[in-house]
């Protein structure tokens, strides 16, 4: 029986680059799975059923949030979003390390109903090299920027909750960094606790052995 693998929730501020730096990770090893979220929008051109999203109609959705079957969800511009509890659990019990991309909010709540989670949060080195990145994208307007930038301002105030800061200086360095992150969470006691009543239990035999 393959080790279970570890859910990792990413944050980061708009344009810390943290979407390349998951692809890259999902690209370079071969252990990890990004979750896949439902939504109600409508898909896009080119996007796939089951590969971008899980598309549902609103009452599905809601079905399904009775139900208890999303991890986490909420709701943007008339259209929910969730993370079905179902596809995460299955990878997870295949062995693969599920990375889930949320917001600060949400990823905190994912937290609280599984301790188990790893945050992890992903920053430029600065706040003006995250200026210049959200500028040299050139696909927003100078207040949708400012609007970023505030929202950036008041997640910086709860960085300190995520268990680890990664800082997205060079892409590649970046990527061997969380990889370390996470493989080094899979020796944490905490998560060995079969192979630690394995030990327990083989002392108490080689007790009774002697």
């Amino acid at each position: 029986m393959s080790e279970k693998g570890i859910l990792v929730v990413v944050s980061g501020f708009a344009g810390s680059g943290k979407g390349t730096l998951m692809k890259t990770l999902v690209n370079q090893y071969k252990n990890y799975a990004l979750s896949i979220s439902a939504t109600t929008r409508n898909p896009r051109p080119g996007e796939v059923d089951g590969r971008e999203y899980f598309f549902k109609t609103t009452e599905e959705f809601e079905a399904m949030i009775a139900q208890e079957e999303f991890i986490e969800y909420a709701q943007y511009v008339n259209h929910y979003y969730g993370t079905p509890r179902e596809y995460v659990e299955s990878q997870l019990s295949a062995g693969k390390d599920v990375i889930l991309e949320i917001e600060m909010q949400g990823a905190l709540q994912v937290k609280e109903k599984f301790p188990e989670t790893l945050l992890l949060f992903v920053t430029p080195p600065s706040v003006e090299i995250l200026y210049k990145r959200l500028t040299g994208r050139g696909t927003e307007d100078k207040e949708t920027i400012a609007l970023r930038m505030a929202r950036a301002k008041e997640e910086a105030k709860i960085m300190e909750q995520y268990d680890y800061l990664i800082v997205n200086d060079k892409l590649e360095e970046c990527v061997i960094t969380m990889h370390a992150i996470i493989q080094g969470e899979h020796a944490r006691a905490f998560r060995k606790k079969e192979l630690i009543n394995t030990i327990r239990e083989g002392f108490v035999c080689f007790s009774e052995g002697e």
